[in-house]
């Protein structure tokens, strides 16, 4: 047996006794999870009353120590110091074999019945899913890898090429990996957020021009800091509940030809979005979604970003703000919900 959060009916958590997982092929590892983050998408099930996630493990931030391979295993041993990736689809429909698996129309069902359970002492993946760590990578910062992971896609999808102008809608730990990957790539970067303390965090990580949209015009702000003409890439990275503001914003900082990546989370069902598609449509405004990560021609996309952090191109510590053991997860969900008041930025969860 091992210690896990389990999800309840009202949308917290229960620290109980879950059985352990078995490996379910030769190619497949098991990992004792060291820590787990605190995303967006998990702020999202927060205290709702979802039945059919109630009595799950949850979580897909995570690094960890390899504790038993399946025999064909050559990549990790036993010991070895690891980030699981937990984009994970079925394997063998036409979207994975054509190494596309984010798009995989099993995805969730598969991750969560694997990969994505972070939240428990221990888990299983498949050995091609898991990442040897350096050395001088800790277990905090590995766990950060998937954020950057859905930034790097993003970048990806858009193009995005020295001296650009690029606007982040968003200050989160997706907006923020967001602005430290396209200020690696040479792009100027203005930054919008509600949130003092992630706005100032942002000007520290090199954001040209933070906006906070409660007291300043972000349209206003693109408009000067690109003489009249507008953002060439806009990131939209707050999604949720704010995306009926957020998206028709973003729509509005792009410039004419521009391009605005979706990046921020939906909930399920039909959503109406009050978007100006004329304008959009007349300056020909590219909407692009980007979903998880996969491949990027040659490469896995997390390996690239692992890589990254290896050699000190992308500094993870300094989104970390708040450390919790598992045994109070719910204080430290708390904590990434009142964000203006607690100054959270990422949770790392220790188990």
């Amino acid at each position: 047996m091992m210690k896990a959060a389990l999800k309840t009916d009202e949308g917290i958590f229960t620290i109980e006794e879950a059985e352990l997982p078995a490996l379910p092929g030769p190619d497949w590892v098991m990992v004792r999870v060291r820590v787990a983050g605190i995303c967006g998408t998990d702020l999202r099930h927060w205290q709702k009353h979802e039945h059919d996630l109630a009595g799950h493990i949850m979580g897909h931030e995570l690094a960890g120590d390899v504790v038993e391979i399946g025999g064909e295993v050559a990549n990790v041993a036993a010991g070895d110091r690891v980030v699981v990736e937990t984009v994970l689809g079925c394997g063998h429909c036409e979207w994975c074999r054509a190494r596309q698996y984010n798009i995989c129309p099993d995805l969730y069902a598969t991750r969560s019945k694997y990969v994505s359970r972070a939240y428990g002492q221990f888990l299983v993946a498949p050995a091609s899913h898991v990442y040897r760590l350096p050395d001088h990578v800790s277990y905090e910062q590995a766990s950060l890898i998937d954020t950057f992971t859905v930034c790097l896609h993003a970048q990806h999808l858009s193009g995005l090429t020295i001296n650009d102008r690029v606007a982040i809608v968003g200050a989160g730990p997706i907006g923020l990996g967001q602005l430290m990957l396209a200020k690696a790539s040479g792009a100027d970067v203005l930054i919008i957020d509600t949130v003092y303390h992630s706005l100032e965090l942002a000007r520290e990580l090199g954001a040209d021009v933070i906006v906070n949209s409660t007291r300043d015009d972000p349209v206003a702000a693109m408009k000067a800091m690109t003489h009249g003409r507008g953002a060439d890439i806009v990131f939209e990275c707050a999604g949720g509940e704010s995306m009926p503001q957020t998206l028709p914003l973003a729509t509005e900082l792009a410039r004419r030809g521009g391009k605005v990546v979706i990046i921020g989370g939906f909930d399920p069902g039909v959503q109406e979005m009050p978007l100006e598609w004329q304008r959009i449509q007349m300056s020909e405004i590219q909407l692009i979604p980007s979903a998880s990560f996969a491949w990027w021609h040659l490469d896995k996309e997390q390996g690239q970003v692992l890589e990254l952090l290896g050699k000190g191109k992308l500094d993870a510590s300094r989104l970390i703000t708040h450390r919790y053991p598992l045994d109070r997860i719910n204080e430290a969900f708390h904590c990434a919900n009142d964000k203006a008041r607690t100054g959270a930025v990422f949770i790392a969860v220790e188990m």
